[in-house]
């Protein structure tokens, strides 16, 4: 389903608490996937285009980027457009994970080509049964490209 090598999560998170939330419960979910995380707007583009700290990095390009929208620097949105306007970049599947449920926010992303929007959920509960449905779907159930 996936060719050669474990599919990578790119997270593009500037909270901590989400992040690590989404960890733990994404462990819980028995799909196999490594995730990065990047923690602003203008780390995710260094580390999606091997350049600042990440020059010498190795690692594939991720199969699927999971991005908030509300980050310090270069928001969620610019990231978005970059990446749906660049060929080599815009087959990489990006899901929004976001707190805004502004109907332009949903619009924007839609016309820049994300690949789905998720409202991210206040209940632990909701927020869990989300991230399942999430890893089971995308790691689980469709086949992502080759990175």
């Amino acid at each position: 389903m996936f060719g050669h090598q474990t599919p990578t999560l790119l997270v593009i998170e500037d909270s901590d608490e989400d992040f690590f939330a989404l960890q733990r419960m994404m462990k819980g979910v028995s799909v196999s996937h490594r995730v990065e995380r990047c923690i602003d707007g203008d780390d995710a583009l260094d580390f999606l285009y091997h350049t600042g700290k990440y020059v010498d990095n190795q690692t594939a390009r991720p199969s699927l980027i999971l991005l908030d929208l509300n980050l310090p620097g270069t928001d969620g949105r610019e990231i978005l457009h970059q990446l749906k306007h660049d060929d080599s970049m815009k087959i990489i599947p990006v899901v929004v994970f976001s707190t805004s449920s502004n109907p332009k926010d949903i619009e924007a992303c839609y016309e820049y080509g994300v690949n789905s929007y998720i409202l991210k959920p206040i209940d632990v509960h909701q927020l869990k049964t989300t991230i399942e449905i999430f890893s089971k779907y995308w790691f689980g159930v469709i086949s992502l490209p080759d990175t």
